[in-house]
């Protein structure tokens, strides 16, 4: 146990109700509320926060674990391994409520002025989460910041991507990208200087920075996508408020290289993943189909009292 004098209890919701409560930690106002959305996979989360927990602002941090029903052992890997840590809190759904819903639940418990949205297989390096907050407050111009993504091998995930066609992703999955290099570079970013900061479409959204206002002020993710093009939505209605996207390769993440978007057109059609890939680009391109009639920015995102 760690040197606070209180400890994080689990919260289970029900209908984004607390019907079991977590006692107050020392830190009532905390700068940043770190998220980690947790499913089936409580041993790269629990990795994930004990590197928060190193961060140089740590002591300005809260986090937030989100378990999206996973019904394994999760719950108990992370009470156990986690549980001694006051300034960490950890949610539970009664259901797997999706990728951008998981996230918009947590930020409804959060107190930190910024978000960070942090999947399990992303670490920060260990100052990474002080220079993000010095580059945003920096620029109130700035919605979304988002770091590089590196490999362990050291290559770079193209992270930061140009809006996509329909085209675009089918190709990206499957052999026509090698019939298609012209427009897969424009997509991807491929012709850029990707060790420079760039103003981007949008960003992959498994580590990225955010005023929690204007989160909760763009309703957060959409959550009828359940999985996939939420982080490109989320983007699209950022800058339609005028607010820059921007990636920011003077911080860096480490990140897994097998990830769920990957297979080919088989694995699209074939697996639960795949099938909610397609009804997630489905209902994107319908969303953003025109300018006209299309309510592009959601509720304001209501905060649990």
């Amino acid at each position: 146990m760690n040197g606070n004098s209180h400890i994080a209890c689990p919260i289970v919701l029900s209908r984004s109700r607390i019907i079991a409560g977590i006692v107050p930690f020392h830190m009532d106002h905390p700068l940043v509320s770190a998220l980690v959305l947790n499913y089936r996979s409580p041993q790269p989360t629990v990795e994930c926060v004990l590197q928060l927990l190193k961060q140089s602002m740590a002591d300005r941090m809260e986090i937030l674990v989100i378990d999206n029903h996973s019904e394994d052992d999760s719950i108990g890997v992370l009470r156990n391994r986690l549980s001694g840590f006051s300034s960490v809190h950890i949610l539970e759904s009664p259901r797997n409520i999706g990728f951008g819903r998981g996230y918009n639940l947590g930020v409804r418990h959060a107190k930190g002025r910024y978000v960070l949205v942090n999947n399990p297989d992303k670490r920060l390096e260990l100052d990474g989460v002080e220079r993000l907050v010095a580059k945003i407050e920096q620029d109130e111009t700035i919605g979304i910041l988002a770091p590089t993504l590196l490999h362990h091998d050291g290559t770079r995930r193209l992270s930061a991507r140009a809006y996509p066609r329909p085209l675009d992703v089918i190709a990206k999955r499957t052999f026509l990208s090698r019939f298609l290099r012209k427009r897969m570079a424009q997509y991807l970013l491929l012709n850029e200087n990707l060790e420079q900061e760039h103003d981007v479409d949008w960003i992959v959204g498994g580590c990225f920075l955010m005023r929690k206002d204007l989160y909760r002020q763009l309703g957060g993710f959409d959550d009828r996508f359940f999985l996939f093009f939420e982080d490109t939505d989320l983007c699209r209605r950022c800058r339609e408020l005028s607010r820059r996207v921007v990636y920011f390769p003077a911080v860096r993440a480490r990140d897994r290289k097998n990830r769920l978007s990957e297979g080919g057109l088989w694995t699209l059609l074939t697996t639960r993943v795949g099938r909610a890939h397609i009804a997630s680009g489905i209902w994107y391109f319908w969303k953003w189909r025109m300018n006209g009639g299309i309510r592009k920015t959601r509720p304001e995102l209501k905060m649990d009292s």
